[in-house]
């Protein structure tokens, strides 16, 4: 009986467990505000262009900047959002990741580079399959091109652009054509 009693407890034990982990995990709000840097820059650095991206966005809001420069599109632009100043990151990986190499992107796109070709695969839900950078929203995650990793003022429009996308996923605008 007293074997029955103490495998009870633990299984008690075990599903206030789970549900304890359960909680608070499931958005990325629940996450401290901050980056989980994975780049040769400083924190300081990250924050100055989360904030540039933050001030940009308040305002005005370029919704189809990629439709403009594909398709010619009528630019989607909007009155600032004033939200975007209170938005933050929520351990925000923000880390390089190696180029495609030339070969795989002549072969993959019918694209001709040379190496580093600055541009990275894009996983879905992507409306390319290589970019310079992307974010994933619900994974809290944006990642770019290493050979952009010291190009300056590149670097940092990358950088800010894609925060831009953060911010406005957090604040629910469509990002279809950013």
């Amino acid at each position: 009986m007293g074997l029955k009693r103490g495998a009870r407890r633990r299984l008690h034990v075990v599903l206030a467990c789970l549900w304890l982990a359960g909680c608070g995990g499931g958005s990325p709000g629940g996450l401290p505000a901050g980056f989980i840097n994975q780049t040769q820059h400083s924190d300081a650095e990250l924050w100055a262009l989360w904030k540039t991206a933050q001030q940009e966005l308040a305002q005005e809001v370029d919704l189809n900047p990629l439709q403009q420069s594909l398709y010619d599109a009528p630019a989607d632009i909007r009155p600032g959002d004033a939200r975007a100043l209170s938005a933050k990151p929520h351990q925000l990986v923000v880390a390089s990741e190696p180029d495609v190499n030339s070969g795989v992107l002549l072969a993959a796109a019918g694209v001709q580079r040379t190496d580093p070709t600055g541009l990275i695969a894009c996983p879905q839900p992507c409306n390319v399959r290589f970019a310079a950078a992307y974010s994933l929203y619900s994974r809290q995650i944006t990642k770019y091109a290493r050979s952009w990793e010291f190009q300056g003022d590149n670097f940092s429009r990358i950088l800010k652009y894609e925060f831009e996308n953060q911010i406005l996923a957090e604040l629910g605008y469509s990002r279809r054509w950013r």
